[in-house]
């Protein structure tokens, strides 16, 4: 097959839909197939796929959103025209790639990962989240399929009226994130000695992640264990203030690869109070890395984690609850064990597996084939895409 995938974002940028558009087009290659990458120019990545014109969103610099082509999109699939098209994000440049695939009767795709109207519920727009809401419908109903990373996500898509969803959750690299690249003397720069409890954070420093619960269950867990160090891994736009304003704690900046990994793997508890994702990659890394992972119970740990087996998770939003479980996970002797558990866990959510059910969906879209003189109806069954 012959497919292109058009996005805003992909690596080396440090984000989970950077991360799995990598997983997907690299696994799609492995497996003979042909991909090609529409993305913003500014963008540092050894792709030579079309390069768009792009601007900064306002409050993200380091974000680009890719501007509409449509007529060139056009242009470039009448000389070389793929077999599918998926728009991984919802841009004026993805809509016009939806656009233009469904003038031409090219099968497209489009994928839910990032859902902007909860963030702008917890930036205390919700006219404008609302206004997100009405957006996004419009967009991922004009493709073929939306693709949705957790079945919560799904659930609360389908009440909002989006149609033509199917579950594709997501995999983890567990020969990158392993508990064997536990590193002494990165501890020992964050103040650890061998025997001090480490609280890890990997995410954006932003307030949609949730960041002020983050702080109060470290600061809850030094009060009750004085040698513990709290470890806050990546960037964005409240970095500096939080470094300033939380000197107890270590705020390491953005990680990439190995040396990733190796924070994943030097600490002892993954906190990750988010409440705003469709997944969560971080998550999985985390089991991955055989750390005993304490999240709100949906996503990626309502499809992972088993609470005081593999890890703990708290009601969706229950911010007391969430401290306390971070305070159980410490008191229990046998963290080492449920560690081991989440990593046993994460290797049964390979991204091969994710790949080949990608590929599958793909062929079957294309054999579809719902061109613009074959609508999709209105009201077809949810799929469910499985990684077991």
């Amino acid at each position: 097959m012959k497919i292109t995938f058009v996005t805003d974002t992909y690596r080396p940028q440090a984000n989970g839909v950077a991360t799995t558009l990598h997983r997907l087009v690299k696994g799609l290659r492995d497996r003979g197939h042909e991909v090609d990458i529409v993305r913003p120019a500014v963008l540092a990545c050894e792709e030579q796929g079309m390069r768009v014109p792009s601007v900064s969103l306002p409050g993200y610099r380091e974000i680009r959103i890719g501007l509409p082509i449509g007529i060139l999109l056009k242009n470039r699939w009448s000389k070389s025209r793929p077999d599918a098209i998926y728009v991984a994000t919802e841009s004026p440049l993805g809509v016009s790639a939806i656009r233009a695939a469904r003038n031409m009767g090219i099968p497209v795709g489009s994928g839910f990962h990032t859902d902007f109207p909860k963030y702008m519920a917890y930036y205390k727009m919700p006219l404008l989240g609302q206004a997100a809401t009405r957006y996004l419908r419009h967009v991922h109903n004009r493709s073929d399929r939306t693709f949705v990373p957790s079945r919560d996500t799904i659930d609360n898509l389908a009440e909002q009226g989006f149609e033509n969803l199917e579950l594709l959750p997501k995999g983890v690299d567990t020969k990158r994130f392993h508990p064997k690249k536990r590193d002494s003397l990165l501890r020992a720069s964050w103040g650890a000695t061998a025997n001090s409890p480490v609280g890890l954070f990997v995410g954006r420093i932003a307030p949609e992640k949730n960041i002020p619960l983050a702080i109060r269950t470290f600061s809850e867990l030094k009060s009750r264990f004085p040698d513990f160090r709290g470890v806050f891994v990546g960037g964005g736009p409240v970095l500096e203030e939080y470094r300033k304003k939380y000197p107890e704690f270590t705020f390491t900046g953005v990680q990439f690869g190995e040396d990733l990994a190796r924070h994943y793997a030097s600490a002892d508890l993954f906190v990750f109070p988010s409440v705003t994702e469709t997944f969560g990659n971080v998550t999985l890394e985390g089991m991955a890395s055989g750390l005993a992972v304490v999240a709100f119970d949906y996503a990626a740990a309502r499809l992972h984690i088993k609470d005081g087996e593999n890890g703990f998770t708290a009601p969706f939003g229950d911010e007391d609850r969430f401290v306390e479980k971070a305070m159980e996970a410490l008191n229990r002797h046998d963290i080492g064990e449920i560690g081991a558990a989440a990593r046993r866990s994460a290797r049964k959510v390979r991204w091969k597996k994710v790949v080949k059910r990608f590929e599958k969906s793909l062929r079957t879209m294309i054999s579809e084939n719902n061109g613009p003189s074959n609508p999709a109806p209105s009201k077809p069954p949810v799929r469910e895409l499985q990684t077991a």
